[in-house]
């Protein structure tokens, strides 16, 4: 079973300084329908004005995973780092017993676009945590890429879930495909571009809920660049 979400379905807020569409209901944006899938709780589609930037502020208890889709992105953190992220590199910073951090646009003149993603972990009071890794293209062309595991497996970041988070970009004839364990359930969001899910299209900014599906086939893709995340059971 696939149900698709719409990019113009998502909740939307637009700041000024920061334009930022919600998978899932965040901030003033409320959809009991809506909550996240599974640990999976916030995809916001984020763009930021050039210098501009959300100030230090807290979190804890959360595992956040941000992927840079255009420009760059400066954190600075309380645990002492700091560091630039650019498209192609996946941070993840688990809040853990408590972490205050910043992220800014790095550039003077353009747009920083990016994915924040927030994955709740399988337990509170964790350690905070740090952890920033680049993936060249040539490891997402036309094929599943990991990036994001419990174990930290084949250079993917670790996060304190059950859950693993692929990226691909697929162009022309490309296809990939994913085994989704029984019970599982997986969710997609389309970066960029067009593709086709099990031969439903997608296109930028929507995304799928998928469960009760034994493989989950991509393919049919134009300049796509796609997220999958296989996710545990719901409770």
């Amino acid at each position: 079973m696939i149900q698709v979400r719409k990019s113009r379905e998502r909740g939307h807020a637009n700041h000024g300084w920061l334009d930022s569409y919600h998978t899932f209901s965040f901030a003033d944006y409320v959809d009991p329908k809506h909550m996240g899938v599974s640990a999976l709780l916030v995809i916001n589609e984020d763009r930021v004005q050039p210098g501009q930037g959300f100030p230090t502020h807290s979190h804890r208890d959360m595992e956040i995973v941000s992927y840079v889709l255009e420009g760059a992105l400066e954190h600075k953190d309380s645990m002492g780092n700091g560091s630039i992220i650019r498209p192609g590199e996946v941070q993840r910073m688990s809040a853990g017993t408590g972490v205050r951090h910043s992220e800014f646009n790095a550039s003077a003149d353009a747009i920083a676009h990016f994915l924040q993603i927030w994955i709740m972990p399988d337990r509170a009071g964790y350690a905070p945590g740090y952890e920033q890794k680049t993936f060249p293209p040539a490891e997402l062309n036309g094929r599943l890429r990991l990036v994001a595991s419990p174990d930290g497996r084949e250079g993917s970041v670790t996060i304190h879930q059950d859950a693993l988070l692929f990226t691909t970009k697929l162009n022309g004839g490309e296809s990939v495909s994913h085994t989704l364990a029984p019970g599982r359930v997986a969710y997609l969001h389309v970066a960029r571009g067009t593709v086709a899910v099990n031969g439903q299209a997608l296109t930028a900014g929507d995304g799928a809920r998928v469960e009760q599906e034994s493989t989950i086939r991509l393919g049919q893709g134009k300049d796509a660049e796609v997220l999958l995340f296989d996710l545990p059971p719901e409770e």
